[in-house]
């Protein structure tokens, strides 16, 4: 009970003001990332107001900012596409459901098998998917319409230098929205994307037959979702871990992230996660608890009732201006220097990753792609086995299971050993799996029906165990 009334009221002044900063940057990115998935406005917004209240009571990590985000946008670009909003929301649900599921499971845990240089080209190919997203907005468009796409970018950059308290995407949107609504400049708006509703999101069930049929339509898309978001929360959650100096209930914060996504999909919002910029952001504006996400989320609704009106008005290049700046903030821009210093296995599995997101558009199959190659070169790395000869002691050296038996056994079968002693040492090796148990019992009877007298020694206590519990006999064999 300490511990919560700490969370929530232990930085009521610093959460208060920083989730009022973090509502105002909400509004932008909500609505730009609505109109990257191929929906209406109200949807992200709807979305960002649900998550970002639900995950304060339900989250693992305090003053982590959650909504809809570009992630899970470019995700469901394809199913709203094909099949329209209410299967989006059907998936949403199932996406919050999976990812219960997945903190009930601790999946949390397996984000440590996820390397490093997948998750640099998860987060370099998220920030180059949101560009080209970006570019139907402003490629081909009249000069106005680059004037204010650079305008905007300029003003991002150059507002903090002068003005500090206020979001930078903020001001540039509401400075340019009024130069371009006063001077009558011809430029393509929100309103021609989608409405504003000035109302409060209301519950319903997706209109969507309830059969396998839906099921086989929305499944591929959720897991996708799921996975997706997870990283991308996790990933933050981690971030902020650092930042503050604390822990946070890693497992507990994905099943806070399926709550959040199956009540925001019976409320009318699309699926979302953590976000990393807005999670800094709000720590950096000295957020430490739950009451500053609540905050955020209770006043990004308030400016929806009171200024839709409004923000039907904001330019799209402008907005395409502000997720451009987004863009150039997310990518990891040392990925040149590490493109020289890594090792080149690491290289290409993070150019393998960016490649694969790039060109399927879905970052979970980039990411499942660059795991796998990655597993798949570990493997090949620790599968090499050196055998040192000392006369009649064969001295193996490495990890012997189902992917260096093959180099072990041929050793001995190319040796041509016949009459003799032969002692094999395992103190400087492991017997991992019933492959390399095999082997052993191979190489066993090759020596013995040559002549030899074979005699294996100094195993580990697992391997021993293993051995002993596979053949049914002791050492030695």
């Amino acid at each position: 009970m300490q511990s919560l009334r700490e969370q929530w009221f232990g930085n009521v002044r610093g959460d208060i003001l920083a989730g009022l900063v973090v509502a105002l940057a909400l509004i932008p990115e909500a609505i730009a990332f609505s109109i990257l998935a191929g929906v209406d406005p109200m949807v992200g917004l709807y979305a960002s107001f649900v998550i970002a209240v639900t995950i304060s009571f339900v989250g693992g990590r305090p003053a982590m900012i959650s909504a809809a985000t570009g992630a899970m946008a470019l995700v469901i670009v394809s199913l709203v596409k094909d099949h329209g909003l209410q299967y989006l929301l059907a998936a949403t649900i199932l996406t919050g459901i999976i990812q219960v599921l997945f903190g009930v499971f601790k999946i949390a845990r397996l984000m440590k098998f996820i390397p490093n240089a997948v998750m640099i080209g998860f987060v370099n190919s998220l920030a180059i998917l949101v560009f080209m997203a970006q570019t139907p907005h402003f490629f081909g468009g009249s000069l106005m319409t680059w004037i204010f796409l650079l305008a905007t970018i300029a003003f991002v950059y150059g507002i903090p230098y002068v003005i500090k308290g206020i979001p930078a995407p903020l001001i540039a949107v509401v400075i340019l929205s009024v130069v371009a609504v006063y001077a009558g400049f011809d430029l393509n708006t929100v309103g021609d994307m989608g409405s504003i509703t000035q109302s409060l999101p209301s519950f319903f069930i997706p209109d969507v037959p309830f059969n396998l049929e839906t099921l086989s339509i929305i499944f591929p898309y959720s897991i996708a979702l799921a996975i997706v978001g997870l990283m991308e929360s996790l990933l933050t959650a981690s971030i902020l871990d650092d930042m503050t100096d604390s822990d946070s209930d890693k497992n507990k914060e994905a099943r806070g992230q399926g709550i959040a996504n199956v009540i925001n999909g019976f409320f009318g919002g699309m699926a979302g996660c953590a976000m990393i910029g807005q999670s800094v952001i709000n720590v950096k504006s000295g957020a430490r608890g739950r009451l500053s996400t609540f905050v955020a989320g209770a006043f990004l609704i308030f400016l929806i009732l009171v200024l839709g009106d409004y923000v039907v008005q904001i330019p799209m290049p402008v907005l395409a201006g502000v997720m451009v700046v987004v863009c150039i903030t997310q990518f990891d821009w040392s990925t040149f220097k590490y493109a020289i210093t890594a090792p080149k296995k690491d290289v290409f599995v993070m150019l393998l990753t960016v490649g694969v997101v790039i060109y399927t558009h879905n970052l979970a199959v980039g990411v499942v792609a660059g795991v796998l190659v990655s597993a798949m070169f570990f493997v090949a790395e620790i599968s090499r086995v050196d055998i040192i000869e000392d006369s009649d002691m064969f001295t193996v050296k490495g990890q012997l299971f189902f992917a260096s038996t093959e180099g072990f056994m041929n050793y001995f079968k190319n040796k041509g050993l016949t009459e003799q002693e032969v002692t094999i040492d395992f103190s400087d090796s492991r017997i991992w799996d019933d492959s390399a148990v095999g082997a052993l019992l191979k190489i066993n009877d090759l020596l013995e029906a040559n002549g030899n007298t074979v005699h294996f020694c100094s195993f580990d206590g697992s391997s021993a165990t293993l051995i002993a519990k596979i053949t049914g006999k002791s050492l030695p064999l």
